[in-house]
């Protein structure tokens, strides 16, 4: 499965409820007002997700080209990954767009880049907390307290503590959402060490965003990717050119923070 389309796996021929029926709809009518562009699934996922979640806008795509109202087209990129590339039907020339499409989603997309990413991501994330007084308790933590997690071979990003408690903190500096199935596993891991789940992503789905309240937890939302400032010059092609949120700050910004400060004091 790519990482640019994650629900290729759901069956086609299924009842679309209301909300895919609306999608769908929504995106006929931007692919009818941008009939000389090509998209990616991924790309479509991302601008939509404030009104839809992403599994939904990926199957109004689907539905939409099942219909012929638009066309798509699988490319092998080389990071040896696929791109799911999709345009209006009556765009006959779209090899171009769709080139250049490909190469810029090479460029950012390179295992290299992908790497630096994470740990981009993972580093300012600890320097906000630390910013703010919070301790580092273990990292790629699998044991905490005296207890070891063996029941699956993950583990925690981080565990970070202040004002005697404990967080066990998941950090996903991505586009997409991460996997559910780690999500879940992330959250058992935490209750199994008597702490809080804390995840700090991009952007999270509503529904897991209350599954992680009700488990004692917090989802600090990004809402952008965090790219290092060597390559802010690639971070604003990326969202000036694909309509990303990508950007690259020196340091996550207090205003972001205070909203988990905010809960961490009321928790007190």
């Amino acid at each position: 499965m790519s990482g640019f389309d994650d629900f290729n796996d759901e069956p086609i021929h299924r009842l679309a409820d209301p909300k895919e029926i609306d999608a769908r709809e929504s995106l006929r009518r931007f692919f009818a007002a941008n009939r000389e562009r090509v998209f990616f699934s991924r790309q479509l996922e991302v601008h939509n997700e404030n009104e839809l979640f992403h599994w939904i806008t990926n199957r109004a795509i689907r539905g939409l080209e099942g219909e012929g109202y638009i066309k798509s087209e699988w490319r092998r990129l080389s990071t040896d990954t696929s791109i799911k590339l999709v345009w209006h039907k009556s765009y006959r020339f779209y090899k171009r767009s769709a080139a250049q499409l490909v190469r810029l989603v090479e460029e950012y997309s390179a295992p290299i880049m992908g790497a630096t990413l994470g740990l981009h991501g993972e580093m300012m994330v600890l320097e906000a907390f630390a910013r703010n007084k919070f301790l580092v308790g273990g990292r790629n933590a699998s044991e905490y307290d005296g207890k070891i997690w063996r029941a699956t071979g993950h583990d925690l990003d981080f565990i970070l503590e202040r004002d005697g408690i404990a967080y066990g903190v998941e950090i996903k500096n991505t586009l997409g959402y991460m996997d559910k199935k780690e999500f879940d596993i992330k959250i058992q891991i935490c209750q199994f060490f008597g702490i809080r789940p804390l995840f700090v992503v991009r952007m999270m789905p509503r529904t897991w965003i209350y599954e992680l309240n009700q488990a004692g937890g917090f989802a600090l939302i990004l809402k952008y990717q965090l790219y290092p400032w060597s390559h802010h010059e690639l971070a604003k092609r990326v969202a000036k050119e694909l309509g990303l949120p990508v950007d690259a700050p020196k340091s996550i910004e207090e205003g972001t923070m205070m909203r988990f400060l905010r809960w961490h004091r009321e928790i007190l």
